[in-house]
């Protein structure tokens, strides 16, 4: 009986590791938007998304790094589709004057339909949304220190309509809302005129 219970919990990890998947970016062309994404905005403006090389790095050599201008820019992750799971971001914002941010999305339809939390480094929170059609509503905010110029790790795991964020190891929010049941694509996102790189985005079914 022993020995079932342990086979069990052994394939039930397997199973779980083998959902997740990492994105470092390192064998992508520097200088261009990442294959495999969609990397556009919501709203007016023109974002910009590149693979760059960036010696600061979590894994080096390349980051993905957005420094374009537009209400909010964001890149999906084209071949993803998740309910429950989870998205994960390493994100260092670096410059802008009007926002310093760096987000996750999840159970994407399309650039105007999604879950979104981020952390602000001018604002020094973080925070969890949805954007329906294009309109990002504000749900609940946590402060917390946000470093510029400094590498952050920011997490949210989804099941149901239950979600808990996740921002350098601590617990930011935990929040509840079926806006958006089906899975979806996962991605990053920033706003307005944020200089941000992202690394290690890694995300996985439960």
């Amino acid at each position: 009986m022993k020995a079932s219970v342990f086979t069990m919990i052994v394939t039930i990890m397997a199973t779980v590791l083998a959902a997740a998947e990492k994105v470092s970016f390192d064998d992508m062309k520097a200088g261009m938007p990442p294959p495999g994404w969609t990397a556009t905005q919501t709203g007016s403006g023109t974002a910009k998304w590149s693979v760059e090389k960036d010696a600061s790095a979590p894994s080096k050599p390349n980051v993905l790094k957005q420094s374009g201008q537009a209400t909010f820019p964001v890149c999906i992750k084209n071949d993803t589709k998740i309910q429950d799971g989870f998205v994960e971001v390493k994100f260092k914002p670096v410059a802008g004057k009007e926002d310093q941010a760096g987000g996750v999305i999840w159970r994407a339809k399309d650039p105007d339909n999604y879950y979104i939390t981020r952390a602000n480094a001018l604002e020094g929170n973080v925070t969890i949304y949805h954007i329906i059609k294009g309109k990002r509503t504000e749900k609940k905010r946590t402060n917390m220190k946000v470093a510029s110029g400094e590498w952050h790790t920011l997490r949210v795991d989804f099941s149901g309509a239950h979600f808990t964020v996740m921002f350098d190891g601590k617990k930011a929010i935990e929040w509840d809302d079926d806006t958006f049941k089906n899975a979806g694509k996962v991605g990053v996102w920033t706003k307005a005129d944020s200089v941000t790189l992202f690394d290690d985005f890694t995300y996985g079914s439960k």
